[in-house]
């Protein structure tokens, strides 16, 4: 799979699960070529969501609940994830 195909992923999983009313998603792999587990096949990304799901919830059941919309892909498709929540749209 290529990072477009991984970031159209990773936006319908955390839109069917979260229903976010802002939602961005980077791919930052660029950034980490020649990194060991850049080779693996596996993306790195940033998500910036903000959803009436996650509000009032600690930084850890937040964290929580966007692995597990993205659970299938945890294991190959994503290396690495940076996760910025926000209160509001920007």
């Amino acid at each position: 799979m290529n990072n477009q195909a991984r970031l159209d992923k990773i936006r319908t999983l955390l839109t069917e699960s979260l229903s976010p009313t802002y939602l961005e998603v980077i791919d930052d792999s660029h950034l980490h070529a020649g990194h060991a587990g850049a080779r693996g096949g596996g993306g790195h990304f940033t998500v910036k969501i903000a959803s009436p799901k996650l509000e009032g919830l600690t930084l850890i059941k937040q964290h929580r609940l966007i692995y597990q919309a993205l659970d299938t892909m945890m294991q190959n498709e994503i290396h690495a994830l940076s996760i910025q929540v926000m209160t509001q749209e920007p």
